[in-house]
């Protein structure tokens, strides 16, 4: 054995090994992308580099010989320096998108692409759980989430976004209406307790999380239930609020205490919830209309939008006239003006002061507001409400023209002197903002915008243990997939207080493409948007019935079928990806003019994409140094080298035998299956078998998510030293195909139909005994492979010569 030191510790290693495979085998990790074992040890890569005292220079682990005494530092500075930097040069090379820009776009980095492909290939309860991951109100969000996730999605580039949010609607209900509602995996108990502060979207969405770590959660609610905003905030028609109870209903299965009623700073002290509970999540929305700052906003009949969608939700009286003007371009805008059409006004009126290109609210609400009547006037803005005997009577309005752009790079409205327009109203509805009221919460350190002021990554506050997030924190109120995200994201960090765990954050690094036009999905062909049946404008006027009825499964699989799946399907084994966040790189340090280049998708069974190539050779190594083929080598156009075929075939008139196992040794995207299930499934486990397909005796892991298999990987073994052939590694999806056999058939007439157990069982029994008895037992033999075991062999002797009668058996069959 040699000796040497490895991290100022002495340790040894076989004559013969590099430091690499030494610190290894002395359980220290070195990175690397270009090693492959059993190959020939060409350094590409070079993120392996350690310091060896005496080296004029870092020198590569992989391809450098341990010596006797030898001094290594496996992550010295000088060495993790020069790793970040190899790191940077790759990534300026390195075309593509980590995650697809619906993730990045979604506060609460829902896995779109994901749940999207997984209902288009019909498999829905893994889509429903995918959306439970971060979202346990996939129903309730479906149906009124402004999807910034659409307006990212680059099917836009083609004709239209992928409707997204519909989606997650179609897969939700199915969940809630199918009896047996899908109740995630808990934790074991901790016994540790946590108090939650309002009972909305965030404050349940961080109780469902907290009860998952095992946690005991109470959740105390001011209202007299609980759902916030979801309940009090958005009308009926838009989320019926049975359904809403049937997502909350699964929050208390899962063991979550919710008390209603409950105010802090009056029914129960601040200061007590600190002292009994071991962590507290503050998620008190902000529930309070902001003012209009007009003369005459104290008269009857001017009400906050909030304050409206609240009395109407709990039937409390709303004395509404025949004419109402809302103020206001949001959707609480478009709930009111909606809502006050459904309630017998018979002029409403929808006040912006900007034009309706700038209105924020959705184009859907705007649009469903016009065909139900809804007058829109823009460009004007209330200078004063005019009232007699104290009531509301009329409102005058500003006329106004766009000016400059302002800081949200809207065009500010600009006054026109002069310029005024006076109508007649019974009401005044104000839905120009909302603001948050901190009651009972003096401890809190606040912002400038009396909001709780929160660490935006980890939510934590200015009090041990208690973190906060949602409409009621930092900036202020936002829609409710952010409060949302903000609860989903904070869990974790609560958990690890709760553990005693140093709480920190490190911002994720991903690639991803902003450099894409039209023009680049010229060859796609245009597949418009599956929309939904809904209630005609008469239908839908005099009533809070739901409008829309939700996708069909055919619309389903349909719209889902358009995604162009934009984000990598290595993302969760990528070493490149791994290693970037590992050394924090800021992937911005260099800039190479490396065109794109077209996909190849002219293999059947992978793709090849040489914008994600890194040149680590490990595919080149595989493809001739151990699977002999030399199917894919360098080669050079004009000055750039790539990877390929020789001769500039493609994969399909190359000698690639597709095998898969360059696939397998790829460390980025450059290569992957085409039809990736294990990057859509959450693979929990794996499962060694032997290969079927043959005698040879190979093998490998199935990759199993519950109960399906997601994939194949290669296990070094005696029969195949890590190699699978084409179809060991890509032949397993007949057992999840729709047409696979699971009942016997027999052959009737003609036909094949559907026989019992039983019926199949007997129909073999009595054709070996007609055969048998016709030409005698010696017609049959009993064949076994040498892979079975000596109980398998046993088993078919003891058939073959107690039951047909024969000594015609062979135990080492190559079958």
């Amino acid at each position: 054995m040699i000796n040497f030191v490895l991290n100022d510790k002495r340790v040894t290693a076989e004559p013969g090994m590099t430091i690499l495979q030494a610190a290894e085998m002395n359980g220290v990790d070195i990175p690397h992308l270009c090693y492959l074992e059993g190959c020939s040890d060409i350094t590409s890569c070079r993120i392996c580099v350690v310091e060896v005292v005496g080296a004029r220079n870092l020198v590569p682990s992989c391809s450098t010989p341990v010596a006797e005494d030898m001094v290594v530092y496996s992550h010295s500075d000088a060495v993790v320096s020069a790793r970040k930097d190899l790191l940077e040069l790759m990534l300026a090379d390195h075309i593509g998108d980590c995650k697809p820009p619906c993730h990045q776009a979604c506060p609460a980095n829902t896995e779109c692409q994901r749940y999207v492909r997984l209902i288009a290939k019909g498999n829905y309860q893994e889509a429903l759980e995918l959306n439970k991951e971060v979202n346990p109100f996939p129903a309730s969000i479906g149906r009124v989430c402004p999807h910034p996730c659409e307006e990212a999605c680059r099917r836009q580039l083609v004709e239209e976004p992928i409707s997204i949010a519909s989606l997650k609607r179609f897969v939700a209900d199915i969940d809630l209406n199918s009896g047996n509602v899908f109740l995630p995996e808990m934790k074991p108990a901790t016994g540790k307790k946590v108090a939650v502060i309002g009972g909305g979207p965030g404050g349940l969405t961080a109780a469902f999380f907290l009860a998952k770590d095992g946690h005991q959660v109470v959740v105390f609610e001011a209202m007299p239930k609980a759902g916030g905003m979801l309940r009090y905030g958005i009308p009926e028609y838009r989320l019926p609020k049975a359904v809403l109870d049937q997502e909350i209903s699964v929050i208390e299965k899962m063991g979550v205490e919710i008390k209603c009623n409950i105010r802090i700073g009056q029914d129960v002290q601040f200061t007590d919830l600190r002292e009994d509970y071991d962590a507290v999540y503050v998620a008190i929305g902000a529930w309070a209309s902001s003012p209009m700052r007009c003369q005459g906003e104290n008269l009857e009949g001017v009400i906050g939008g909030i304050d409206f969608l609240e009395k109407v939700a709990t039937q409390n009286p709303v004395q509404l006239g025949k004419k109402v003007a809302v103020v206001g371009g949001g959707n609480t805008a478009m709930d009111a003006c909606r809502t006050a059409v459904r309630m017998g006004a018979e002029e409403v009126y929808l006040l912006y002061r900007r034009t309706r290109s700038e209105m924020p609210a959705e184009e859907i609400e705007i649009i469903e507001a016009e065909e139900e009547g809804v007058i829109f006037k823009y460009l004007v803005a209330p200078t004063e409400i005019l009232g007699a005997d104290g009531k509301v009577k009329q409102i005058k309005l500003q006329k106004m023209e766009l000016g400059e752009p302002d800081a949200s790079g809207r065009r500010k409205p600009v006054p026109i002197p002069g310029a005024e327009e006076i109508i007649d109203v019974d009401n005044v509805i104000a839905a120009i903002g909302q603001q948050v009221v901190p009651t009972g919460l003096d401890e809190l350190e606040l912002t400038k915008w009396n909001t709780i002021q929160a660490d935006k990554n980890t939510f934590a506050t200015n009090l041990p243990g208690v973190f906060a997030g949602g409409d009621g924190t930092n900036e202020g109120p936002g829609i409710a997939i952010q409060a949302i995200g903000d609860a989903t994201k904070a869990a974790p960090f609560i958990t690890r207080y709760l553990n005693g765990e140093e709480i920190s954050y490190q911002k994720p690094f991903w690639v991803k493409r902003d450099d894409l036009t039209s023009e680049d999905f010229l060859d796609r062909e245009k597949k418009y948007r599956s929309h939904m049946k809904h209630l005609s404008p008469e239908e839908r006027k005099t009533n809070f019935k739901e409008i829309g009825f939700g996708f069909t499964e055919e619309d389903a699989k349909k719209e889902a079928a358009r995604c162009l799946e934009c984000g990598c399907e290595k993302v969760f084994d990528c070493e490149l990806l791994q290693y970037s966040n590992e050394y924090q790189v800021d992937g911005r340090l260099y800039h190479t003019e490396k065109k794109p280049t077209p996909i190849d998708y002219t293999n059947e069974m992978y793709v090849s994409d040489h914008n994600k190539c890194i040149m680590c050779r490990k595919c080149v190594k595989m493809c001739s140094e151990l699977q002999c083929t030399n199917a894919i080598g360098f080669s050079q156009r004009s000055s750039e080298i790539h990877v390929s075929p020789p001769f500039d075939q493609t994969l399909d008139t190359s000698r690639c035998v597709s095998c898969g196992n360059c696939v397998n040794v790829c460390p980025v995207g450059a290569l992957l299956p085409k039809d990736n299930n294990h990057f859509l499934f959450n693979t929990t486990r794996k499962v060694q078998t032997t290969c079927a397909y043959c005698g040879v005796g190979c093998q490998f892991n199935f990759l199993v998510s519950g109960n399906k298999i997601t994939g194949v990987e290669p296990v070094k073994g005696p029969a195949n030293d890590g190699l699978l052939c084409v179809k060991g590694r890509f032949a397993y999806n007949f057992i999840d195909h729709p047409d696979r056999l699971t009942k016997p058939l027999l052959k009737k007439d003609g036909q094949f139909v559907e026989i019992s157990w039983d019926e199949a069982y007997q129909t073999i029994i009595d054709k070996i005994t007609e055969i048998k008895g016709k030409y005698g037992p010696d017609v049959f033999g009993g064949l076994s492979s040498s892979r079975t075991t000596n109980e398998d062999n046993y088993m078919v002797q003891k058939f073959m010569r107690g039951i047909i009668g024969t000594n015609n058996v062979d135990n080492c069959a190559r079958v």
